[in-house]
């Protein structure tokens, strides 16, 4: 096999008869040294990896002798500033952090948000945390705005990788404590629904979207209030507010949801606990263990953040 190549201002490649029918994404990661997977599947997305001067997709099949022209991309600006955000750090070795992010923290910039998020704040308290990923850095998966909760982040781009194919294999188990609207009929459950944007409200996630992706959600009831369920929830996919549209397809929706269940909370009788839920300005969904392959020991991890105090108070009242 010959050795990987080193970033160049420009490559060309030769596919051989050993290699042909690999995806052009796993050719190029075998060919080309000092540039991550991430990397490279953001030079071919952004037009910058060309097959007969066409711009070539990443799942495109390399054929024999046939010429790949590399021009790589400058690296995202990481234009972020650190900011003195307090952080509640669960755990950090050599490799990882693992965070209990506060609800109303948005983890990364975008639209609106270019300041004051968990990006910003893990600039400020680490030195050492990978930046291959521009404005997200060390960031390989991510929390709703509203949600609390643990979030492992890599201090290099070795650990992002390793951490990032296990999100993308299913490996990471992830569960969840929720308060949801209504009692659920059943103590155990399994919602498979496929899940896409919605035609209308590009916002927002919705189970009749053209372009729905496979989306299961496995559940268990805790305890059983008068007008609300507390329930462990273990999503199987990762997919956007998956949670929280599973629960409103259901017909019960996360209690404080705004977007998915604004309403729901006139079912509630009691005045007071309709009063409490205006006051919680946050969704009752909370990622409350985390478990995955460690990328130094190879040893399965396991992570567990306590409920927050407003919605702990909150079941408190419920009595």
């Amino acid at each position: 096999m010959p050795p990987k190549r080193p970033v160049a201002e420009r490559i060309v490649l030769k596919v051989s008869e050993e290699e042909a029918g690999q995806r052009l994404d796993v050719f190029l990661s075998g060919k080309i040294g000092q540039a991550s997977r991430s990397t490279i599947r953001r030079w071919i997305d952004s037009g910058h990896v060309t097959v007969r001067a066409q711009a070539a997709k990443a799942s495109r099949r390399v054929k024999r002798a046939e010429e790949i022209r590399v021009t790589p991309a400058p690296p995202e600006p990481l234009d972020l500033l650190p900011e003195p955000i307090p952080l509640n750090i669960v755990h950090e070795d050599n490799d990882l952090i693992v965070v209990d992010k506060s609800a109303g923290l948005v983890v990364h910039p975008g639209a609106g948000n270019r300041q004051g998020t968990l990006a910003n704040a893990l600039l400020y308290h680490f030195e050492q945390i990978s930046r291959s990923h521009g404005i997200r850095p060390g960031i390989v998966h991510r929390l709703d705005k509203a949600t609390s909760g643990l979030l492992v982040i890599a201090k290099n781009e070795q650990v992002q990788e390793f951490l990032a194919a296990q999100f993308k294999q299913r490996e990471v188990e992830k569960i969840y404590l929720s308060l949801v609207y209504g009692r659920l009929k059943k103590k155990q459950g399994v919602v498979d629904v496929s899940l896409g944007r919605d035609r209308r409200a590009r916002t927002k996630i919705s189970t009749r979207s053209q372009r729905a992706r496979q989306a299961v959600t496995h559940y268990q009831v805790i305890h059983c209030y008068s007008d609300f369920t507390y329930v462990q929830v273990i999503p199987h996919t990762g997919r956007t507010h998956q949670i929280r549209v599973h629960f409103q397809h259901l017909g019960h929706p996360v209690v404080g949801d705004d977007k998915y269940g604004k309403t729901a909370f006139r079912q509630v009788e009691n005045p007071d606990l309709c009063l409490a839920i205006r006051d919680l300005d946050r969704h009752f969904l909370h990622a409350f263990r985390l478990s995955f392959l460690h990328p130094g020991t190879k040893q399965k991890v396991s992570f567990e953040a306590p409920l927050p105090e407003e919605l702990a108070a909150f079941l408190s009242a419920l009595g």
